[in-house]
């Protein structure tokens, strides 16, 4: 069974008058798509967890954003990409959310997928043009570990290895 976290209701509470109905119709889907979801605050705005981060929303002064944890994943044949902190955009009104039914589809959708231990593939940003001095006894050590010398050559920035030693 789900949980309500008290914080939540705090933080609606706390918002202007037109996040009010946005945030609880949120709220309401979310928990309506996954009866196990549990809420809580994380960053300072609400989360909905069910095996890992689900989804969150969150208030702001003139809109509000809902998003997905793993919403490049969800298959929906026209999933707004959105921008900073959610798939939806700039959401004012519950209007401008989708309909009951696909918001409803969606949460599901996001359940399944940490049902099914799905990871989002991450990709490492890595500064190009940059040097950095790596010491000597670093560079030695990483060698002496074949899976530690992998992630070091796929991760590291263009190196210049210090003779150094402290």
């Amino acid at each position: 069974m789900g949980t309500r976290d008290a914080h939540v209701d705090a933080y609606i509470a706390k918002c202007a008058p037109f996040a009010r109905p946005i945030l609880s119709y949120i709220r309401g889907v979310v928990h309506a798509g996954c009866p196990d979801v549990e809420e809580a605050m994380k960053w300072s705005f609400p989360h909905f967890m069910y095996k890992g981060m689900l989804c969150s929303m969150a208030s702001f002064k003139q809109h509000c954003a809902f998003g997905f944890w793993k919403g490049s994943l969800l298959k929906d044949g026209d999933m707004p990409t959105g921008d900073a902190m959610g798939q939806f955009g700039r959401i004012t009104s519950v209007g401008d959310l989708p309909d009951e039914t696909r918001l409803l589809r969606l949460v599901k959708q996001a359940a399944n997928l940490n049902d099914e231990g799905v990871k989002v593939a991450r990709t490492l940003r890595v500064s190009r043009g940059k040097t950095v001095k790596t010491p000597a006894y670093f560079i030695a050590a990483v060698r002496r570990n074949k899976k530690a010398l992998a992630t070091y050559e796929r991760s590291a920035p263009v190196t210049d290895v210090s003779t150094s030693t402290g």
